[in-house]
């Protein structure tokens, strides 16, 4: 009773108490969320200036743009090329509403039809642009495929941004330039010149053991020279890559595979309770079906040539007869049985042209209306013409032809060679002799072919082949994950780097990867290691297992480098040959007294060299290289006057000017000013963006996404 007591004497306190302990875990979660509006935080992918950029839609913008560049871009490619799109959009929009810059509806048509002027889809019969043909094709594209309307608008919407831009770089083009005075000195910079001699003690002529640099000295120059070694938050990584690969049993079981579809066998048929005889490759006369159904290739139906064999197999594969059979042999990390099916004689290249005739709905008939027994004619038709006059097969390639790549080019397709075609159109270049006219039918058309040219004819052989890659059995794959599984728990309590040794795997670090990196040394795209190694609850020593493409890697966090500016550590491969050759200057000029360039030479072991009409646009001394200190400093001097030690890239020098040569006064510096006005223009597309991005105010929280 005492205790309720004491307690209801307290209850005041004990719920301020409560209140405290329940306002601190909501506010932890708000502070490990974002902030109070953690809802925002979930949907923006970035702010720019105080506008949002929205996660779906940044999104639908990443995912239509992979579609476009297909599978030779990464994720990260695609999401860093957006951002930039959107980067750039907001801060010029800004630009666009401060300046008023507006366009009228008849620009952005003017534009569309610049931009659509080559297209056959949009052009009348006489080649002009058709603006009716291009309502009706936007309307069509309205009624069937919204997808496909909507990125018709995206198109629109930016060709009137491309249009605001352009007005706008001109607005800026337009003040940019250069005064006479600036180019009076592009003048005298490119044609003002100095003779001189000069003495050259270069740094190596110190030993790197007579400077010391310490750790505090490399600070007090990161501090001194903080634009050059900011930094933004990075980690370093060390990893182990187990590769799964086939064992020696795997490849062997692989090579008895193939063995076994050798020679003809005998199977048990239980549908018809009887015993079938299997024809081997060796034997069956259906080669083709045999190679589809048990390779992991498809049969080509093409002849190659000795060169275009594996070059270890090539002599066995091309003294073969049809009929005869040679492997299993390794190749391009497959087992192979290859059989010679047919051999012949044709040339290895040759040259053609041809008229394509296309029909409604073909792959390009476009707007033709005309069937295909229509095309079919007309392309017998013109085939006859042009054997009666080969004359005529460039005007008639120019009129009638379908292939806009190379209709007004006469129908020439240059030298190609077999396989090249699709099997028709090869078939009929290799397998006719050269002047031969004929017509021959493919997905895309008629073709009206003419064989212009070929070369000597050569032996060819065609090769049925059954292919099996040669690949890690269940057995294996089970040892490899065992081995890996064994190694992250074993890391995880003891010593990573010794335990990879004992292990026999190599062990590799990885310095500095940023956020938004992809990369990794030795594995290549790896963001899901990147995005591990930047979760806020991962620490110094946490280990993790990642699948990759070619196995399993290991990885360890081994640094958590803040943002700002770098440690000594991570600057001294940056900063300690700067600071080397200042001591070794200050070393080899505290040796060098007076001012008898050949004395100097004597005493520290070089020559006196000559350098004759060297200019301030090109300060390069023979035997040296670039040194526009050493050269500037003598446009210093007067003729006759020799400097003191001067501190350059190579070494240190003692320059005497022998004569200065001033180009004569020009009437007016006007084409220097116009020429460096120019070259200043040149680069306002991107100095402009650069600017504008490096003035903003961007929060980017791409790598919460992506």
């Amino acid at each position: 009773m005492a205790v309720l007591n004491s307690i209801r004497q307290r209850s005041v306190f004990l719920i301020v108490i409560i209140a405290l302990a329940l306002f601190s875990f909501v506010l932890a979660d708000v502070i490990r969320n974002g902030g109070m509006v953690s809802q925002k935080s979930q949907n923006t992918i970035a702010t720019i200036n105080g506008e949002d950029i929205d996660r779906e839609q940044f999104a639908r913008q990443v995912e239509s743009l992979q579609r476009n560049m297909g599978q030779n871009a990464t994720t990260a490619q695609v999401v860093n090329q957006v951002w930039e799109m959107n980067v750039r959009r907001t801060l010029m929009q800004e630009q666009f509403e401060e300046l008023g810059i507006r366009v009228e509806e008849a620009q952005v048509k003017e534009m569309m039809r610049r931009e659509l002027a080559n297209n056959p889809n949009f052009t009348n019969e006489a080649g002009v642009f058709d603006e009716a043909k291009l309502r009706e094709y936007v309307a069509t594209l309205r009624s069937t495929s919204p997808q496909a309307y909507q990125q018709w608008l995206d198109f629109e919407t930016s060709l009137a941004e491309t249009a605001r831009e352009q007005i706008y770089l001109n607005l800026v083009r337009a003040g940019v330039g250069a005064t006479l005075l600036e180019g009076e000195q592009a003048y005298r910079f490119t044609n003002d010149n100095v003779d001189m001699e000069f003495v050259h003690i270069p740094y190596t002529t110190v030993e790197d053991s007579q400077v010391e640099i310490s750790k505090d000295e490399i600070r007090d120059y990161v501090k001194a020279h903080p634009g050059q070694f900011k930094t933004e938050a990075t980690r370093d990584i060390q990893y182990v890559l187990y590769e799964e690969t086939a064992s020696v049993e795997d490849e062997a079981e692989v090579k008895n595979e193939l063995l076994g579809l050798l020679n003809d066998k005998v199977e048990f048929n239980a549908a018809t309770n009887t015993s079938d005889t299997v024809e081997g490759f060796a034997t069956t006369r259906n080669w083709e079906t045999l190679v589809n159904e048990r390779s992991d290739e498809k049969f080509q139906d093409r002849f190659v040539f000795k060169n275009q064999l594996p070059v270890d197999h090539a002599d066995s594969l091309f003294n073969l007869n049809e009929g005869e059979v040679y492997g299993p042999f390794k190749f391009n990390g497959s087992y192979r049985l290859a059989r010679v099916v047919e051999t012949a004689q044709i040339p290895d290249s040759a040259k053609a042209r041809h008229i394509l005739v296309s029909w409604q709905g073909s792959p390009v008939g476009g707007q033709v209306t005309r069937s295909k027994e229509q095309a079919q004619q007309l392309a017998d038709s013109l085939a006859n013409v042009v054997k009666g006059n080969k004359d005529k097969f460039a005007e008639l390639a120019s009129e009638f032809s379908a292939d806009a790549s190379n209709k007004e080019d006469a129908g020439q397709l240059g030298w190609f060679g077999p396989g090249a075609m699709v099997p028709p159109f090869n078939d009929f270049v290799f397998n006719n002799n050269e002047g031969s006219i004929g017509v021959v039918e493919t997905q895309f058309g008629y073709h009206v072919i003419h064989i212009q040219e070929q070369t000597e004819k050569e032996k060819a052989v065609k090769l049925a082949t059954v292919s099996r890659a040669i690949q890690p059995s269940e057995k294996t794959s089970n040892e490899l994950f065992a081995e890996v599984t064994k190694f992250e728990l074993g890391a995880k309590d003891g010593n990573f780097a010794d335990l990879a040794k004992e292990g026999g795997k190599e062990v590799r670090p990885v310095k500095e990867i940023k956020q938004l990196e992809e990369n990794i040394p030795g594995i290549g795209a790896q963001r899901r290691i990147v995005q591990w190694a930047f979760e806020e609850e991962v620490e110094v020593g946490d280990i993790r297992r990642f699948e990759v493409p070619s196995g399993y890697v290991v990885a360890q966090v081994t640094g958590l480098n803040k943002g700002g500016l770098k440690s000594a550590e991570a600057a001294s491969a940056t900063v300690i040959p700067i600071l080397q050759k200042q001591k070794k200057a200050e070393i080899i000029k505290s040796e060098i007294s007076g001012s008898d360039l050949q004395a100097i030479a004597q005493k520290q072991g070089v020559q006196v060299n000559t350098a004759n009409a060297v200019n301030r646009n090109s300060p390069t001394l023979p035997g040296v290289g670039s040194e526009p200190k050493v050269v500037g400093a003598a446009f210093g001097l007067e003729s006759g006057e020799t400097s003191s030690p001067l501190e350059g890239e190579k070494g240190v020098f003692v320059v005497k000017v022998l004569q200065k040569n001033d180009a004569p006064q020009m009437e007016s510096y006007r084409p220097y000013a116009a020429r460096e006005a120019s070259a200043r223009r040149i680069t306002v597309n991107t100095e402009v963006f650069q600017a504008l991005k490096e003035s903003a105010e961007i929060e980017d929280n791409r790598a919460r996404f992506y």
